[in-house]
Order: C-alpha cells, then sequence, then structure tokens
C-alpha cells in the first residue's frame, strides 16, 4: 500500500538584521522568486504555494520536474524562478509567466521514506545525491556553504542578489524551527515590491525597465571582474 504524502507546511523565515559567522549554520543563496513545494505522488506532481495554495498554472513545470527526478513519491522545498542567460533570478519574468525553473534546498520525503526528522545536513545530503545527474536547466540545488555567512552575504551584495538564509545544520524539519534571512538592503529589483503586492500593477512597468538595466549590469560585471 501506497503512503499518502504529508500535507508539509513550510518552515517560517524569519527576517534578521545581519549577516553572522557560526559553524554549527549552513547558509544558502536566498533565490528570489515564489517558495514552492513540489509534490510527486501516484496522482501526479504539483507545486504549492507556502498557504498550500496549488500554483495551478505552473503544473507543466511539475510535470517535468517529476520526469526528470524519477522517483515514486517524493516532496521537496524550494523556490520557483525564472533566470536570464547568465543563470541570475530576475522576478518581473516569473510574473510576466516567462520559463520557469526550480532550485531545491530541502528534501523533506523520498520514495515513501519521511525525512523531516533527520538534521539539516543529512537532508541536504540526500538531496545532493537525488540531483546528482538529474540537475538541468529545469532544476538544480540551491548554493550553501557551513559556517560563513559573512563571506556569502558579501559575494550577494557585490553581485546585487536578494540575500540568504541561515539554517541550523542539527535541526529537524518541524514546527518551532526557524530560518532566518538576511536581505541584501541595496538589491535593487526590491524596487515596488511591496507596492507591487499591494494592488499597484502600475508598478510593472517600473519593475520592467528595471529588470532590463539590471540583466545589462549584471553581463557586464561578468565580462569585467574586479
Amino acid at each position: 500500500m501506497t503512503t499518502a504524502l504529508p500535507k508539509v507546511r513550510p518552515l517560517v523565515v524569519k527576517r534578521r538584521a545581519a549577516a553572522f559567522d557560526n559553524p554549527d549554520w549552513l547558509f544558502d543563496l536566498k533565490i528570489d522568486g515564489f517558495r514552492g513545494l513540489l509534490e510527486i505522488d501516484a496522482n501526479g506532481a504539483r507545486l504549492v504555494s507556502r498557504n498550500r495554495n496549488r500554483f495551478r498554472h505552473l503544473d507543466p513545470l511539475a510535470a517535468a520536474l517529476a520526469k526528470r527526478l524519477r522517483v515514486t513519491d517524493a516532496v521537496l522545498d524550494g523556490e520557483v524562478c525564472c533566470v536570464d542567460e547568465t543563470g541570475r533570478p530576475i522576478f518581473i519574468d516569473l510574473l510576466r509567466r516567462k520559463e520557469p525553473c526550480y532550485v531545491a534546498f530541502d528534501l523533506l520525503w523520498l520514495n515513501g521514506q519521511d525525512l523531516r526528522p533527520l538534521p539539516l545536513v543529512e537532508r541536504k545530503k540526500r538531496l545532493k545525491r537525488l540531483l546528482a545527474r538529474r540537475s538541468n536547466h529545469l532544476v538544480a540545488m540551491a548554493m550553501s556553504v557551513e559556517g560563513t555567512g559573512k563571506a556569502l552575504m558579501a559575494a550577494v551584495e557585490k553581485h546585487d542578489l536578494e540575500g540568504i538564509v541561515a539554517k541550523r545544520k542539527a535541526d529537524p524539519y518541524r514546527r518551532g524551527v526557524r530560518w532566518w534571512k538576511i536581505k541584501n538592503p541595496a538589491y535593487s529589483q526590491a524596487e515596488g515590491r511591496h507596492e507591487l503586492f499591494n494592488g499597484d500593477w502600475r508598478t510593472i512597468a517600473r519593475l520592467r525597465e528595471n529588470s532590463a538595466n539590471l540583466r545589462v549590469r549584471f553581463r557586464l560585471d561578468r565580462q569585467n571582474p574586479e
């Protein structure tokens, strides 16, 4: 008999002002997109939001991910995003329904086994094994470093990325566990985000123009590194 997938509620990510170093913590690159749980079972595949609403417009992506991963059943936590030719997330392209991809940062269930009680580092190892030889333009694993949050944050600020997320290595995936997001205060794609999600859709035009300028600048930075 197939075990039904649990109805997972994603862990809460709280805001923290500054990056820090600690050998007991992992630091993930924060991807600018929509948080999404990827669920795969006998009924198919779907991406669901933090509030467990199905992203129905992302059903084609979910189906493609299931075909790529080739598992009996699974639950992954990650971020749906759109990237440009450099691999840099461009948030406005996600709103414009350009081709999305999935960046996974946690593995919660795999082939009938509940992995949530395991420490984060063990879940990360299993996710890495799952994605080995399966990563492509549709799915990848989030970049993660051990202990050195300040250095990762410095790189984030240099390349105008959104931020980082701090997670304790030994933590399971359960209610009460908190992850901490540290945002880049100078992140240029954050302009107009508050207005956008509070109904001011005129902001989209300004964001689109800003996004185009960012792509040009990011390509120049890559061609002329310091």
